[in-house]
């Protein structure tokens, strides 16, 4: 006798948490924002990015603003964000994409410098050592 499985039905409850897992929320997208905006590495740590967010936010709201309610957006814990808090960090956002291709440019143009004195330098001996 073959044995039949019996599929397993999903309650309605079971289908709307496997789409809410799927969906982000306001305070997940703004704690993803504010990291990628005001990293850790660059300000030296968690409190200075916290500062600098602060910093940063403080004047793009009308709202009372502290450090805490930044550093509650950071760690993913504020239950809300305002559409003043989120437009001020999608800012913060394209400030930091700015400064970072600056910074690229600055760079590209110290290694192509670099290159560049490399080259002279390998066909200086070339024409040089070809000579004697």
């Amino acid at each position: 006798m073959i044995a039949q499985e019996t599929d397993k039905v999903l309650s309605n409850k079971d289908k709307e948490l496997a789409n809410r897992a799927k969906v982000m929320t306001d305070a997940f997208y703004a704690q993803n924002l504010l990291r990628e905006a005001f990293p850790e590495s660059r300000y030296g740590s968690v409190k200075g990015a916290i500062f600098a967010a602060y910093r940063f936010v403080r004047p793009k709201v009308s709202k009372e603003l502290t450090p805490r309610r930044i550093r509650s957006i950071r760690e993913g814990t504020a239950r809300r964000i305002d559409a003043e808090e989120m437009e001020a960090l999608k800012a913060a956002i394209i400030e930091e994409a700015h400064r970072e291709q600056q910074e690229l440019r600055a760079r590209l143009a110290a290694l192509d410098k670099k290159v560049a004195a490399f080259s002279e330098s390998v066909a200086g001996r070339s024409v040089a050592g070809a000579g004697e």
